[in-house]
């Protein structure tokens, strides 16, 4: 499925904001091996990291499609939408 430029930021933002979550949990819950986290917090953790994971994967599958379309180098097409996504500014 091609994606628009603007569709990849927001897949990327998307992402950029599932990791948040993830690391937001584990400072709020700190190293399960120093305090065992409740069996609530460890489904908590999970599904939160899946879905980083899983929105990830789907941005990196989409930013690869867009490079080659593009004929555009991998790297360069990650690094705009990166940009793009985290610094809307410039």
């Amino acid at each position: 499925m091609a994606h628009t430029f603007e569709e990849l930021v927001e897949m990327q933002r998307a992402a950029d904001a599932a990791h948040a979550q993830v690391e937001k949990l584990r400072d709020e819950y700190g190293p399960p091996t120093t305090t065992p986290w409740t069996e609530h917090q460890t489904s908590t953790y999970e599904t939160a990291w899946r879905a980083w994971r899983d929105l990830a994967r789907d941005a990196q599958a989409a930013v690869t499609d867009y490079a080659k379309t593009e004929g555009r180098p991998r790297n360069e097409a990650e690094a705009e939408v990166k940009g793009a996504a985290r610094h809307p500014e410039t």
